[in-house]
């Protein structure tokens, strides 16, 4: 065995895990797993935990290394794991010197190949948060907000092109706070049309999730302008309910979640819309849920990421009067229900339909608004062309050949 990442969380995890086996790689590294860890919820503590012991359980001769963020926010519960054979901080598990014991700082990640058959890449832009919501831990794990350069974005998205990359998604803990810390503050939207200007041969950028309040004009400008920009937006709204986004110190109301929205479509009309959304918040009422389930018709929401509420230490929201955990659960299934419904009648639009897809492994693809499209025969990975939708099937479209 040489080298093997186990990766929880978010996408930028996904995307510090391949930096992480590339360093690792680089130096020589054998008989290594490294465990990246997430702190987001109990829940996800616990696996990271779980699995810690499993792989030195299964592989007595390896090495364990493990970061992350669950490392940072209950770094006690970590340190007693007799199963760790190694802790890299989450601030430098990126750096090439963290793996190959050489001189490095935070500007230099290592370099991740990316094979010609990855039709799609994450590009980390922007790591760590300035903001404080009251249920989150991730400035904990994380730190303050850093913006990676324009330069180096734009050289590691042309990187991906040049490895046969179709797609590339633009990244980070809080995405639309890039630029805030670079000289003279540039702003994504900026960012945004630097790499559709530099980079003429991607074919598709898409971003992750948003914060609906943060939204700059250029960033819109781009969304309705530039058609390489894929007519999909993910947006961190978190409650229907003022009142919940009040005590969640949140930086957007119900109206702003609204009228984003329908902003995005008069600029897009095709365009897809999704949100995470959290369920039993302290506080949470029935009614106040009852304002979160119709968020999702008021914002014409399409699909949905639904996170039971889960208490974290050292947050203020941990101090505050919780939801019984039934009710959390009951909650969290009626919403789930409720988006589930939302995708079902946004696919069944498109039957009947064309629809360009990125053909991707596995007989799959993604539209441009990212529904998931089971292909016909005979498209290559990496191949992008127009398919007729013939029917919808659970969660992804049936295509045919035109």
């Amino acid at each position: 065995m040489s080298v093997e990442t186990i990766t929880f969380g978010c996408r930028l995890n996904i995307v510090e895990s391949e930096a992480m086996l590339a360093a690792a790689q680089a130096a020589g590294e054998r008989d290594l797993v490294i465990v990246n860890t997430c702190g987001v919820t109990s829940e996800s503590v616990r696996q990271g935990a779980q699995a810690i012991r499993r792989v030195k359980r299964e592989r007595p001769e390896a090495r364990v290394a493990v970061t992350g963020c669950a490392v940072e926010i209950e770094p006690e519960r970590f340190a007693t794991m007799a199963q760790i054979d190694a802790i890299v901080p989450n601030a430098r598990k990126t750096q090439a010197s963290a793996w190959a014991g050489r001189p490095g700082d935070m500007s230099s990640s290592a370099r991740v190949p990316t094979a010609s058959t990855h039709t799609r890449a994450f590009v980390d832009v922007q790591n760590g948060c300035d903001h404080r919501c009251t249920f989150c831990v991730i400035p904990m794990g994380r730190g303050a907000s850093r913006s990676r350069p324009a330069e180096a974005v734009v050289e590691a998205v042309s990187e991906r092109v040049e490895a046969g990359c179709r797609e590339v998604v633009l990244t980070g803990v809080d995405l639309t706070s890039w630029g805030g810390d670079l000289p003279d503050a540039p702003r994504l939207g900026a960012l945004v049309r630097t790499i559709l200007r530099e980079v003429p041969t991607l074919p598709r950028l898409r971003l992750s999730s948003l914060d609906c309040g943060e939204i700059d004009a250029d960033l819109w400008e781009a969304f309705g302008a530039e058609p390489r920009l894929m007519p999909h937006l993910h947006l961190s709204l978190q409650s229907g309910a003022d009142l919940i986004l009040k005590r969640m110190k949140r930086r957007h109301s119900r109206r702003q979640s609204i009228e984003t929205c329908r902003r995005a479509r008069a600029l897009r009309p095709e365009a897809a819309i999704g949100a995470d959304l959290i369920v039993g918040f302290p506080t949470e009422s029935e009614d106040t849920f009852q304002e979160t389930l119709a968020l999702v018709e008021d914002c014409g929401l399409d699909f949905l990421h639904v996170f039971p509420y889960s208490s974290r230490p050292q947050t203020p929201a941990a101090r505050m009067p919780q939801v019984p955990a039934q009710i959390v659960k009951d909650r969290a299934a009626r919403l789930r229900d409720c988006g589930e419904a939302a995708l079902a009648r946004r696919l069944s639009r498109q039957v009947g339909g064309i629809v360009r897809v990125l053909a991707e492994r596995g007989g799959r693809g993604h539209a441009e608004d990212y529904a998931c499209v089971r292909l016909p025969q005979g498209m290559a990975p990496g191949e992008i062309a127009d398919v007729f939708v013939r029917a919808c099937e659970g969660r992804e479209l049936i295509a045919e050949a035109l």
